[in-house]
């Protein structure tokens, strides 16, 4: 398995988290925002990666644009859940090539 496809997983299953109510934004809150900040890094290397592979990049790119604006109260809660679900998709259609 490729390193973009194992790190879209893992960015999708953090926002799903992210995405439950109250839960995701109470985390959030609590921390300050870090988790926010810590998401947007790892959407970006998501991003690097999934360039270097030719993968999808687009969900990557819509958990840049959600980590700039969950902060905004449910607006954020939608957002990571959209996101969430672009990222499974992408990880899931996107099969590896074989060497053999």
């Amino acid at each position: 398995m490729s390193t973009g496809k194992i790190l879209k997983w893992v960015t999708a299953g953090m926002e799903v988290f992210l995405g439950i109510p109250f839960v995701g934004g109470m985390l959030v809150i609590s921390f300050m925002y870090l988790p926010l900040m810590v998401m947007l890094i790892l959407h970006i290397i998501t991003l690097v990666y999934c360039s270097q592979e030719n993968l999808d990049k687009a969900p990557s790119t819509l958990g840049i644009i959600t980590s700039c604006i969950a902060w905004i109260p449910f607006v954020g809660m939608v957002m990571h859940i959209l996101t969430a679900v672009f990222l499974l998709v992408s990880a899931a259609k996107e099969h590896d090539k074989v060497s053999i």
